[in-house]
């Protein structure tokens, strides 16, 4: 039964499955969990207190200072660590193998226990299809999908899609649209730095996000520029949101050209005026100056030969020795090295090496594609890069942003440590070593502000009726190992985590349970 300390009112506010529960009988009912002697920090950013959790099934009943075990219940003593919701990652590529890795350990890991992708323009389609095949064969954690522009646009245009959608074209993409958001998608996502998207036109992208508001949906966008043209992609994300009506949020938030560091307030003043004018605008965001995607998006006009823009690439967007190769089929040795190692190796200046390794990229991706080489981005398959572009105090005042949650923008087995950390780096470098955040805010943003920006419900908030999707740590210790040469080192400090009620995650081990739910658009 439910404790009559959770009170008459607290009662009347649960959801209809956790009265269910309250009515039937105690011998029908799962056993009760009280996780006892903890810290909670409830994720809405309120101060944290001590007391105990207490849930059945999959969902919590009770939380607070005053909260005690029933009488058979299983109690588990958190020994005085930190108790959150479980942390919610708004970009994660973790979704690419995760039917032959369903532990989801580099996320688990973290204290992650529900992951969005369908991210940067790609998602599977048809998503019902995907969708009913995580269903079949559950991981440990819960995933949600967006719908993809790049993927819409694909399907609609094929190989010819260098150039503007016809009006017929993008009619087509709205009849895959309102499929891929009836299964559940959660709203459309975009890539404009890639291929398809890049050569769309905002008319194009406007026509879906207003289908999309239309369905109750969202937009998330790697806006078109993160360097060159940085102030106008990011007009473009606000024009959609207005012009559309629907809450919009920015991918990976970052500054990522030399000239633009240190104007990290001018961006917040952006954003934050656009804000009162009506705009649903946020972002997310990961604790690294670093990203991870391939050579060839370096160059947004596809000119691969062109010198002057690949010195300028490296004079302005990123040195040779921040270019760090993460594989390279062509020469696999080459991983683990930068464009400046290479060129020395080589004996050839950085930008001439820098324009042959696409060259010797694109060469073997023709091979392997014979109806023909897609220009633009490389299969990572084929080509990856790790490249050191934004300035630490940028991320610190973007990172701060009341409006700006926590994400890793992960792959399970990818070359930027962001796949393993992202998360406990927050906690460790930027709760306690630099104060960037208090540990209170830091999970406010990993959490409920995550859970309101792709828009799940019952998660996210440590507050009866909602899912217990929650993670123990300790604030002392908890810290990310992995890097740049080892981006495999898993964190420490998270103690053990819990998805739907169930324990993934236990003293640095995968518990084995496959608790996970696909979480669809309401």
């Amino acid at each position: 039964m439910i404790p009559p300390r959770i009170g008459r009112l607290a009662l009347l506010l649960l959801p209809s499955s956790t009265l269910l529960l309250a009515c039937t009988a105690p011998e029908q009912l799962p056993r009760a969990t009280t996780i006892a002697g903890v810290r909670i920090i409830d994720g809405t950013g309120a101060p944290s207190y001590a007391g105990a959790v207490r849930f059945i099934g999959d969902s919590i009943v009770a939380a607070g200072p005053a909260v005690e075990p029933s009488p058979g219940d299983f109690v588990f003593d958190g020994g005085g660590l930190a108790l959150a919701p479980g942390f919610i990652d708004t970009h994660s590529h973790h979704d690419v193998g995760l039917a032959e890795a369903p532990e989801a350990r580099p996320v688990v890991s973290q204290g992650i226990t529900t992951i969005v992708s369908g991210q940067d323009g790609s998602h599977p389609m048809p998503l019902a299809a995907a969708l009913d095949s995580i269903e079949q064969a559950p991981p440990a954690v819960n995933v949600a999908y967006y719908a993809g522009h790049g993927t819409l646009r694909a399907a609609v245009m094929g190989n010819d899609f260098r150039r503007p959608a016809t009006e017929s074209e993008v009619d087509s993409m709205i009849v895959l649209l309102r499929r891929e958001l009836a299964a559940g998608a959660v709203g459309l996502s975009s890539g404009l730095e890639y291929d398809p998207g890049i050569f769309s036109d905002p008319a194009e992208l406007l026509s879906l996000a207003r289908v999309t508001a239309e369905l109750g949906g969202r937009y998330i966008t790697h806006i078109r520029s993160e360097d060159r043209w940085f102030w106008e992609a990011v007009d473009e994300a606000i024009t959609v949101g207005r012009e559309a009506g629907l809450p919009v949020q920015i991918s990976h938030l970052k500054l990522a050209m030399v000239p633009l560091w240190g104007q990290a307030d001018s961006l917040l003043s952006v954003l934050d005026r656009a804000r009162a004018s009506g705009v649903d605008i946020t972002a997310d965001i990961y604790p690294y100056a670093y990203w991870q995607s391939t050579l060839t998006v370096l160059f947004p006009d596809r000119d691969f030969e062109n010198r002057a823009e690949a010195e300028r690439i490296l004079q302005e967007i990123v040195k040779p020795e921040g270019l760090l190769i993460g594989a390279f089929a062509p020469d696999p040795s080459y991983a683990g090295m930068t464009v400046a190692d290479i060129a020395v190796l080589r004996g050839e200046d950085p930008a001439s090496t820098l324009m042959g390794l696409i060259r010797e990229s694109r060469d073997l991706a023709s091979e392997r594609l014979p109806d023909g080489l897609e220009d633009g981005v490389v299969s990572a398959t084929i080509e990856s890069v790790v490249a050191t572009a934004m300035d630490e105090g940028d991320i610190d005042r973007l990172i701060a942003w009341e409006h700006a949650n926590i994400c890793s923008d992960g792959l399970l087995n990818g070359a930027h440590p962001r796949g393993f950390g992202a998360f406990p780096r927050v906690l460790g470098r930027y709760v306690r070593e630099k104060g960037t955040l208090t540990l209170e805010e830091a999970v406010r943003k990993m959490t409920s502000l995550p859970a309101r920006h792709a828009g799940l419900q019952r998660r996210g908030a440590i507050v009866p009726g909602n899912h217990a999707d929650l993670v123990l740590f300790d604030p002392a210790t908890v810290i990310d190992r992995s890097t740049t040469d080892e981006p495999h080192l898993e964190s420490v400090g998270i103690a053990r985590v819990w998805v739907n009620g169930q324990v993934v995650w236990n003293d640095g081990q995968t518990a084995g349970a496959r608790p996970g739910r696909v979480l669809r658009r309401p």
